[in-house]
């Protein structure tokens, strides 16, 4: 039996699914879930980036987020249920398409260390940069798209 997979733009009635993927996870785990909130996931839906679903048979798998005034990659979660189908390449790549098209040359994000995102995201070609010990910066230029 096959998975129908969709990939769409996140709207205000995902986020309940988003938040609960994102406290779902078993890596980089919020220290204190208060500290992102329902308005933050609204605000990067448009406002201050852009939001995206992965669907599974209509059921949400996972979700990203850009955030185009850092140039950033501010989310990147997939449900642990769902982990291992390729969505987080596919949101990510839709991501970095967009942080691209919005003309930045360069893209940032954190996770991290010694976690599989900081395997994941160096298997996707972003450079690893030096961090502060509690979390991994990576980075990804235009040119080496």
């Amino acid at each position: 039996m096959s998975e129908h997979i969709v990939l769409r733009r996140a709207c205000s009635a995902d986020i309940p699914a988003m938040s609960a993927i994102r406290l779902s996870v078993t890596e980089n785990v919020l220290s204190d879930p208060g500290r992102v909130t329902l308005q933050m996931y609204e605000d990067y839906l448009d406002r201050d980036g852009r939001g995206w679903v992965a669907e599974i048979d209509g059921e949400i798998a996972g979700f990203g987020y850009a955030d185009r005034h850092e140039a950033s990659i501010w989310a990147l979660f997939i449900s642990p249920r769902f982990e291992g189908r390729g969505l987080g390449k596919a949101l990510l790549d839709l991501a970095v398409t967009w942080l691209f098209g919005q003309g930045h040359e360069r893209i940032t994000l954190g996770t991290t260390p010694g976690t599989r995102a900081e395997r994941f995201y160096a298997a996707q070609g972003w450079t690893r940069m030096p961090g502060n010990g509690r979390e991994v910066e990576f980075v990804l230029a235009r040119s080496q798209r």
